[in-house]
């Protein structure tokens, strides 16, 4: 872990002076005039935007955040274009990415082999003769990210988190959750159809007559159907301590026999002597189902999981198929241009080797310096308000400035990039390529069993436009893909750039202090470090967090869930304050000089709604409201500005205008 740093506030404030004082004017233009700030903010920042912008057939929104990520994997392609072009030096990372992509986008080759790369897999279901077999075969696709009816991963023990452990979670169904099998409304039931002819689809594609494929399909889907019964809800996933079983190998090899766990784990090279099986619930209706279900149904449903895990991977009629199930979930028009879905895949398989890439054109190092000026600065405006915070006993404070000054802070890319040496790849075998790159991650990841925990590690690839925190670690990141307009700006004003990145920032340090991250202290650990009264009041905001976004409408009848969403809203509440307040530390933010008729806090706010402009598909946000533990767009901004009294005061808000909520009424977790 590398060690932190902490400057004084002086320093500090001074440090992000000299910052402004050097930045060059950037415009805020488009502000719908004819929206009343306090009646709805997002279409008054975005609104002009919102009415004029057309989402791109091949995309599913447009916009900031996650949809950043399309113009980004653009920059990518130009990349890979001009090295797949190029002769690099066999064993090369350039020559591994180039060829990689080269591979991809050989159409003409990918579909003369049709479904040739799968009929080994298909034929190994074949000889599948009882739930020995079965379990065999499993435990060789987990290997290449097929992974069935298992789901496993390696992480940190969460009640000892400096050591790694097997990590079981469930798994098995096709559609986005539990609760897709067993809503009955007309668009659930749309997409069960969808899934259904989609799986019947791929079966027919390799080789089964429709009758047989439909049947097949048919038991594929009810083996499914009750796989999901054992699910727990996305938002009972969320109790941290209800998900944590650290249970014995020997245990559970007792209690679920059929599964046959010292041998699945001998197939798969994983040495351990227990694991963390956080929803066991699966895994005895797993240990049924084995028996209960014949072997043929669950060969049909094998079938069906690998052709789909790989469908991708394969020929156009696959890969038309795959999307044309996607398009009733997503509302995605067409499909997204080859370049576009190869340059995901090089990201996905040799995310750091073309990352290194990335970084050297694109990142300026100056960059990471000024945002170790954001993040100090956040930190301590952060302090600062848990100082004044009137429901906290001062011993919890003192544990939670503690795990505050504990944090790591990673920005832009990793000091140490991952190895592809064991990934072969040839320009003439997409498909092989891939299943290389899957079986090295899953190495990658198998070595860790048991072992301490490499705190340097990144979860991402540096061009991704996102941002995370991860509990176990007590760490925030900041990939070099987000460090870019609308977030942060070298050239622009601190207003714009604590609207933007700092809003982010300061979402991610709460992270670790909403109701999932409460419960980790500084190390990274599962375990209390409050008062008992202390944690009943926090608990007591968090429930005013669910029952106010619980109201807010999305589509028709379709509300936000506020059960699902509370990390996520706590950390915007919490953000948009923590940020304000260190904006408040820097000239600008102690000025009320107006740039483009703007006062700073102004241009703050309006950039803070700016980070989150985003417009989707109205079927992609019925998936994302009931998958997705982030609020839709228009709630992350405006959810936690009418809880907010300095954009109360900057905007004029009033009584009678629709955002506007009494004081008594705002919350304040944070």
């Amino acid at each position: 872990m590398k060690k932190l740093f902490y400057f004084s506030l002086v320093l500090l404030s001074a440090a992000a002076c000299k910052q402004a004082s050097e930045t060059k004017h950037v415009a805020i233009t488009g502000i719908d005039t004819t929206k009343k700030p306090g009646d709805d903010f997002f279409m008054y920042a975005n609104g002009i935007w919102c009415d004029t912008v057309q989402i791109p057939a091949s995309q599913t929104g447009v916009g900031s955040y996650s949809f950043l990520n399309f113009p980004q994997r653009i920059r990518l392609q130009g990349i890979l274009d001009s090295i797949s072009s190029t002769d690099n030096p066999a064993g090369s990372m350039e020559q591994k990415v180039g060829d990689f992509y080269a591979s991809g986008m050989d159409t003409l080759t990918i579909d003369k082999r049709g479904y040739e790369p799968v009929k080994p897999i298909l034929a190994r279901i074949d000889a599948i003769s009882d739930v020995p077999s079965l379990m065999k075969f499993v435990a060789e696709e987990l290997q290449v990210s097929n992974g069935s009816i298992i789901g496993l991963r390696v992480g940190p023990d969460i009640k000892n988190s400096s050591v790694n452990i097997v990590l079981l979670s469930q798994t098995g169904i096709g559609l986005p959750e539990r609760d897709y099998y067993f809503r009955t409304d007309s668009s659930t039931r749309a997409i069960q159809q969808a899934y259904k002819a989609y799986v019947a689809t791929l079966l027919e594609l390799t080789g089964s007559d429709a009758a047989t494929a439909a049947k097949n399909a048919s038991a594929a889907y009810e083996i499914e159907k009750q796989l999901a019964t054992s699910h727990k809800t996305n938002i009972e996933r969320r109790d941290v301590q209800a998900n944590y079983h650290k249970l014995a190998l020997s245990d559970i090899a007792k209690k679920q026999p059929n599964i046959g766990w010292p041998t699945l784990f001998g197939d798969l090279g994983v040495q351990a002597d227990s694991v963390n099986m956080q929803q066991p619930a699966y895994y005895d209706k797993l240990n049924t189902l084995l028996k209960s279900v014949s072997v043929d149904d669950w060969k049909a449903y094998l079938k069906a999981k690998s052709i789909n895990a790989f469908a991708n991977y394969l020929s156009k009629p696959f890969a038309d198929a795959s999307f044309e199930y996607s398009k009733i979930l997503t509302g995605q028009a067409v499909r997204k241009p080859r370049g576009e879905e190869i340059t995901e895949a090089v990201d996905r398989s040799l995310g750091h080797a073309l990352a290194q890439i990335y970084v050297k054109k694109y990142f300026p190092e100056e960059a990471k310096k000024r945002m170790r000026i954001l993040v100090d600065n956040l930190k301590i405006a952060l302090e600062g308000r848990m100082d004044k915070l009137d429901w906290m006993s001062d011993s919890t404070k003192t544990k939670a400035k503690e795990k505050l000054q504990a944090f790591t802070e990673k920005i832009g890319y990793p000091d140490k990039w991952r190895d592809y040496s064991k990934v072969e790849v040839n320009r003439g075998t997409y498909f092989e390529n891939r299943l290389s790159a899957n079986k090295n991650d899953y190495l990658y990841n198998i070595e860790k069993v048991g072992q301490p925990v490499d705190r340097t590690e990144w979860h991402t690839t540096p061009p991704t436009v996102t941002a995370y925190n991860n509990p176990p670690l007590n760490e925030i990141v900041f990939p070099a893909g987000i460090l870019q307009s609308p977030y942060f700006d070298l050239s622009a004003d601190d207003a714009l750039n604590y609207g933007g990145i700092g809003m982010v920032i300061g979402h991610e340090i709460t992270h670790s202090f909403d109701d999932q991250g409460a419960q980790y202290d500084k190390d990274g650990n599962v375990k209390n470090w409050w008062t008992a009264d202390d944690f009943k009041k926090f608990k007591a905001k968090t429930q005013q967090v669910i029952d106010q976004y619980d109201l807010f409408t999305v589509l028709d009848s379709v509300h936000v869930k506020g059960a699902l969403t509370v990390g996520e809203n706590t950390a915007d509440l919490a953000g948009i304050a923590i940020a304000y307040d260190a904006f408040k530390l820097t000239k600008q933010g102690q000025d009320t000089t107006k740039i483009d008729g703007f006062t700073p806090d102004q241009r703050f706010f309006i950039s803070m709604a700016r980070i989150w402009r985003v417009k989707t598909t109205d079927e992609f946000l019925r998936m994302y409201v009931n998958t997705n533990p982030h609020s839709p767009a228009k709630w992350r901004v405006n959810g936690p500005l009418m809880n907010f009294t300095p954009f109360y005061e900057a905007f004029n808000v009033q009584p009678g205008d629709k955002m506007y909520k009494p004081e008594d009424e705002r919350i304040t977790v944070w």
